[in-house]
């Protein structure tokens, strides 16, 4: 680990000083080389599977799994990255004194930036590609399901790097994925500038409160979707059927529903038969109009990640906000609504890195938001909020320019 930790703080001046069309020929020749060791990706991610099976749930799997299509959509990811304009050297603010003195504010590089993630050999590719137009160095550290995927994804990118003679060392994989390993990155002070954990409230939860290096919270969603009274129940329906069962092992997939009571008994038998694959955990109220699951007392404040949808029935949209300040993790919320009062009220009092009207929570995603593929979602309010893109990736300095100037 401390080879590592040497070897990429050593590279932050070669990728800092990069230029555009660098960093671009090589995120271009790391998605070739992608493309190239299709089959050895393959054959690492089949052990993977077979490893996991019988130990994760069908949805879990789903997001190991790799395909040709998916290792496609990652060079494609790749790919879009590198058409982005970058994100280094933006003059951000600029102003000169009255003395002559001129003082610019400069986006520049974080340098070196540690991300922990789980079962997704995607979140590989992706994180070194934002991490390189960034002119950042990445270490990355996977979880053990995902462990032979990501060291197969990793060796073709830092054959991409060679065949453009820029250093592989630019992005690391970490080849411990015991807990001992994440706790180094935690606190390498003075080699690591960024820690990103992307996962489970308790990768996020651990990186949080043992982190000494600067760390941003991300990932988990306790997602709302609220129908309110006036809704267009089709419309309803479609967003509900879209947030919850697309993708459910995601973080931006719906984990609670609210409706109005006034159009619950409508609305609910309708729910039921749109989403049959969807165990309902139904409050009390629910329970009244449609059989299902009791939800229980943690069932509210629960990211389930799977066919599992909460249900809760409120009187108006005052109720239907407190709940969700109450349960939400800060990710993302909707409302279904023709009321613009209504809405109004949602979105002024949703304080979520993404409010949704009449649309479904499936869409924060950094390629969704147009920033290419995505670091992660920052749920906390400092530094980065929502879809973390190639800007979220770099800092500031100023630069000030004088001519004998002194103070």
């Amino acid at each position: 680990m401390i080879d590592m930790l040497k070897a990429a703080k050593a590279a932050k001046p070669e990728i800092a000083r990069l230029t555009e069309s660098q960093k671009n020929a090589a995120l271009n020749a790391m998605a070739d080389a992608l493309i190239t060791n299709t089959q050895q990706i393959l054959s690492a991610n089949a052990e993977d599977m077979e490893k996991a099976k019988g130990t994760v749930s069908t949805v879990m799997l789903d997001r190991l799994q790799l395909t040709p299509a998916r290792i496609e959509g990652m060079a494609k990811g790749i790919r879009e990255v590198a058409a982005l304009p970058d994100p280094v050297g933006r003059l951000l603010e600029e102003h000169t004194r009255s003395d002559g003195l001129n003082i610019r504010k400069i986006s520049v590089p974080m340098g070196v930036i540690a991300i922990i993630y789980e079962s997704r050999p995607n979140v590989t590719s992706d994180a070194a590609a934002l991490a390189l137009k960034s002119g950042n160095v990445c270490i990355l550290r996977g979880g053990k399901e995902a462990f032979s995927s990501a060291n197969a994804i990793v060796q073709a990118l830092k054959e991409g790097l060679r065949s453009v003679g820029i250093t592989e060392n630019a992005v690391n994989l970490v080849q411990d994925t015991t807990r001992a390993s994440a706790t180094s990155l935690m606190q390498a002070v003075g080699y690591v500038d960024l820690l990103i954990p992307r996962g489970g409230a308790g990768l996020i939860n651990a990186c949080v409160t043992q982190a000494t290096v600067p760390c941003i919270a991300t990932g988990t969603g306790i997602c709302h979707v609220y129908v309110e009274k006036t809704a267009d129940q089709n419309m309803a329906l479609s967003i509900i059927e879209n947030a919850k069962t697309s993708r459910p092992s995601v973080c931006n997939a719906e984990e609670v529903l609210l409706v109005d009571k006034a159009i619950a008994p409508a609305f609910l038998p309708r729910l039921k038969d749109r989403i049959p694959q969807v165990e309902l955990r139904l409050d009390a109220f629910a329970q009244t109009i449609i059989p299902g699951t009791p939800a229980g007392e943690k069932d509210f404040d629960t990211e389930f990640l799977d066919y599992i949808l909460a249900v809760k029935c409120v009187e108006n949209v005052e109720e239907a906000v407190a709940h969700i300040s109450a349960h939400s993790t800060g990710h993302s919320e909707a409302i279904v609504s023709q009321d613009e009062n209504a809405i109004t009220a949602f979105t002024a009092g949703i304080d979520s890195a993404a409010v949704y009207v009449n649309a479904s929570t499936r869409f924060t995603d950094g390629g969704e938001f147009g920033l290419g593929c995505e670091m992660g979602i920052s749920t906390q309010k400092l530094h980065a909020r929502g879809p973390m893109g190639l800007r979220e990736l770099t800092t500031y300095k100023y630069v000030i320019q004088g001519n004998g100037h002194v103070r």
